[in-house]
């Protein structure tokens, strides 16, 4: 019998890859908007990955790692390009990605400790050192993020931002779903999303990827 593990993978890939061609045709190349190109990739790269693990039997430890040095990036690259977008961008933002460095580096020492416990058609389910602790990490960025558009879109300053931010502000609370159902069943004592929310969370990131497609296709230099 033929198996369907991470077909869903796949397909989003295929997507993805789409979105990226047509933003890098047509888009405007700035600086905000190469940031968003990149975010398109990584979160493409990491569906390769995980159709690479799931449907191609690639279950080597350095696939779930290199699947997870991938996704490390993600919250601090969203951070920043929002952070760019309404000027706020500092020097010392780079930061952020030290704890990015820390974990790679953390998670290359044991990465021994990686492992997959289920693949199916939609998801993966991943053990791996310090979960809560990068689960931490992970959400943090997402909920600054989400915290700056609705204040910047609350202040009005800018027709053009507005109606953008307003598209990322839609996509980052899409992608934020997930999590926010996890914690709901853990206060009931349910760990059923806890060890594929990483997974989940990438699926849903298909309408962020959209999202940004949007925004970089709209985005100009000097948008005001």
């Amino acid at each position: 019998m033929q198996s369907w593990n991470g077909i869903a993978s796949l397909l989003v890939a295929c997507i993805e890859l789409l979105l990226l061609i047509n933003v890098i045709i047509f888009s405007e190349k700035n600086k905000i908007n190469k940031i968003s190109m990149l975010i398109i990739f990584l979160l493409m790269l990491y569906q390769v990955l995980e159709f690479l693990i799931c449907g191609l039997n690639f279950t080597g430890h350095e696939f779930t790692y290199f699947a997870f040095v991938d996704i490390t990036f993600l919250p601090p690259f969203s951070l920043i390009l929002i952070l760019a977008l309404f000027d706020l961008y500092e020097k010392w933002i780079s930061s952020i990605f030290i704890l990015s460095f820390g974990f790679i580096i953390f998670y290359a020492l044991t990465i021994n400790h990686f492992e997959i416990l289920k693949c199916t058609a939609f998801y993966a389910s991943y053990h791996y050192p310090l979960g809560d602790l990068y689960g931490t990490y992970f959400y943090i960025p997402i909920l600054i993020s989400i915290v700056i558009l609705i204040l910047k879109i609350n202040l009005h300053e800018s027709e053009q931002k507005t109606k953008l931010a307003k598209v990322l502000l839609f996509g980052n609370i899409f992608i934020s779903l997930p999590v926010i159902l996890s914690f709901i069943l853990l206060i009931f004592h349910n760990h059923q999303l806890e060890n594929i929310i990483e997974s989940v969370m990438c699926k849903f990131a298909l309408v962020y990827a959209i999202c940004l497609s949007y925004f970089s296709l709209r985005y100009k230099t000097g948008t005001k």
